[in-house]
């Protein structure tokens, strides 16, 4: 599996603005999210991307790609039709090849030597199918992630064949149907916001636009449902956090992530201490 494209989403109307926002990243250098992104995945080998965006917003997104401008291609999502239907979007682009798709609300911080899209295409081009990343995740954050169910690959530590699939389940839906041996009590593996996906995911959201006669919002969860049908196809726990920059104070600790996990950890560690002494000096009971 040859993954040299990618697409990343950012047309929600929550999310439109969020890959906008500017982070110092791991090497102390100021950059916005979206730039963080691209180069995750120019890291990962992919040669050609696409961002699916809110119509009228390619002049601020061609402003927040920096350098690399020209090695991204804008497409509108015309209606906000949900998350699938943003995804549908891109099919021109990827043209019936393997794609790595990213989020545009989520950064990705990596506890490896290579980044989390490059672990993913890793695992994707060894194992030669589709591969979703997930996160153990606690059950009370189970509102805002897709779930998986399933069983470990037999002497792979952290890779799983996926087996079922719920798209935002309650903790009752999850313990009845997501249970994943091996992982703590009240967790379940939540989609990370990184996939390597097949051509056949395209084609199966165009099945699903084109079998309901009545637009609404598409998810991308039924058809990677039907992708495991059809198909192998496999999730993995990365070495890293994903941190979602739309969730309150989400930009705050993907900002703290990246410092802790860069060049300046040592002084970012020091005013933490410092911070943490101070608050408490503050907070302690008058004599």
């Amino acid at each position: 599996m040859d993954i040299k494209k990618a697409v990343i989403t950012a047309a929600g109307k929550n999310q439109r603005t969020l890959p906008l926002q500017s982070l110092v990243d791991r090497d102390g250098t100021p950059r916005t999210a979206l730039t963080i992104l691209i180069e995750e995945v120019l890291q990962a080998g992919g040669e050609n991307i696409c961002v699916v965006i809110s119509p009228g917003d390619e002049s601020a997104y061609r402003a927040a790609a920096g350098p690399h401008t020209d090695r991204v291609r804008f497409i509108e999502q015309k209606d906000p039709l949900g998350y699938g239907h943003a995804v549908h979007c891109a099919r021109s682009f990827t043209d019936g090849e393997p794609f790595l798709l990213l989020v545009g609300d989520h950064l990705y911080v990596s506890r490896a030597a290579e980044n989390c899209a490059q672990q993913l295409v890793a695992i994707a081009r060894a194992e030669r199918c589709a591969v979703s990343a997930v996160q153990a995740t606690h059950e009370s954050n189970l509102p805002f992630y897709g779930t998986i169910g399933g069983r470990l690959v037999p002497g792979r530590k952290g890779l799983y064949q996926v087996e079922s699939m719920i798209e935002k389940p309650t903790p009752t839906q999850a313990e009845q149907e997501l249970i994943v041996p091996g992982l703590r009590a009240g967790h379940y593996l939540c989609f990370f916001g990184i996939h390597v996906l097949s051509p056949l995911v395209m084609e199966l959201l165009d099945r699903q636009l084109k079998d309901d006669h009545t637009p609404r919002p598409l998810s991308l969860t039924p058809a990677l449902r039907a992708l495991a049908g059809r198909e192998r196809y496999l999730a993995s726990e990365l070495s890293g956090r994903r941190y979602d920059i739309g969730a309150q104070y989400g930009l705050w600790l993907a900002q703290l992530a990246l410092a802790m996990s860069g060049r300046d950890r040592e002084e970012i560690l020091a005013r933490l201490t410092d911070m943490l002494a101070q608050h408490a000096l503050d907070h302690s009971p008058r004599p």
